[in-house]
């Protein structure tokens, strides 16, 4: 069944109004008409079944008919992604948001190269990326901040999973095993690697854990992309499965 992401609160009988650009979605693209069925969340509210129900002009109402699923979140996990090229980056944050990262949060590092980057458009990214694999929530992507003001804000209860390309981590399921399942980050780096000023401030941090991704180099997309798999099949919601 379709799903969609909406701003509104979800409950019975409570009409929701899609985007002009949603509406497009689902009567000319998906053709659906007056009557059918679709599903709705909002990240708050559950995920809810909707029909489309007339009205003025055009099927442009949704109404909320039942609950299917109370809402819930997965893991605590954030991913910190130095900026790299555009299309690396949407890469990063569509996956980021299907292995089920909670929040993506931009980091403006010592060898950052990168063109203006557009949140709102990475944004979008994601809620499609939500809708298409059955999330009921969206992970925020929050605007890029300088490297070293996150690190000297970083929470103290929050573990910071180092992805360190210089050679001398542990294997990232070796470092992961037996660790606390609790709040973490994933910390993937630009193009060129962290500074050495940048590795020592990193590593510095009382829960920093360095990890090792394997023998090869990879590119920011795939690292991210195998972090977030490794972390998640160590102490997330793909251990076990």
């Amino acid at each position: 069944m379709i799903r969609l992401h909406v701003p509104d609160d979800l409950a019975a009988g409570a009409p929701v109004t899609p985007r002009p650009d949603q509406i497009h979605y689902l009567t000319t693209v998906m053709r659906l008409r007056v009557g059918d069925d679709l599903l709705v969340f909002n990240g708050r509210d559950g995920e809810w079944r909707a029909r489309i129900a007339p009205a003025a002009r055009q099927a442009s109402v949704l109404a909320p008919i039942e609950r299917v699923r109370r809402q819930s979140a997965g893991p605590d996990l954030d991913l910190l992604v130095a900026l790299v090229r555009r299309p690396r980056l949407e890469t990063i944050v569509e996956k980021a948001a299907e292995l089920g990262a909670r929040r993506v949060r931009l980091v403006a590092t010592e060898r950052t190269r990168a063109e203006r980057v557009k949140v709102d458009r990475l944004q979008a990214i994601a809620v499609e990326a939500s809708e298409q694999t059955g999330r009921i929530d969206v992970p925020p992507v929050l605007a890029s901040e300088r490297l070293d003001r996150v690190l000297t804000d970083w929470p103290g209860d929050r573990a910071l999973m180092f992805c360190d390309e210089a050679g001398d981590a542990a294997p990232a399921l070796e470092a992961l095993r037996g660790r606390d399942a609790g709040p973490w980050a994933v910390l993937i780096g630009p193009e060129g690697g962290f500074s050495g000023r940048e590795r020592a401030l990193i590593r510095a941090l009382p829960g920093a854990l360095p990890v090792s991704l394997g023998p090869r180099v990879l590119r920011a997309d795939t690292a991210a992309i195998s972090a977030l798999t490794l972390w998640q099949a160590a102490l997330g919601d793909l251990a076990g499965a």
